[in-house]
């Protein structure tokens, strides 16, 4: 889906690591909640409460998940999954626009 329809969306960005991470928050009619956001180049470190599907709209990152001890190489079109109340690592390699969806 390249588009929200009737979606909530909050104005002021969520800025993390001296604004090299930004998102915004998106709420969907169906109550949902996603967010969109940019990462520049570097090496990051998140932690989670909900269950997160993480969408690479456009840029290349490796991820390392908590079940993993591999990084896996992720690029524009992919996603993947992070489970609830973890940790996880990005090393994005080049700009990178990305979609999270919160799973409930």
């Amino acid at each position: 889906m390249s588009t929200f329809e009737n979606a909530i969306i909050t104005k002021t960005a969520n800025i993390y690591f001296d604004g090299k991470v930004t998102s915004r928050k998106v709420e969907l009619s169906d109550g949902s909640v996603k967010t969109l956001g940019i990462m520049m180049p570097g090496e990051y470190e998140f932690s989670t409460e909900a269950a997160e599907v993480m969408e690479i709209l456009t840029g290349n990152l490796d991820v390392l998940l908590p079940q993993n001890n591999d990084w896996v190489s992720i690029e524009a079109g992919q996603f993947f999954d992070i489970p609830a109340n973890s940790k996880f690592k990005l090393k994005i390699n080049s700009l990178t626009d990305y979609c999270c969806s919160y799973i409930s």
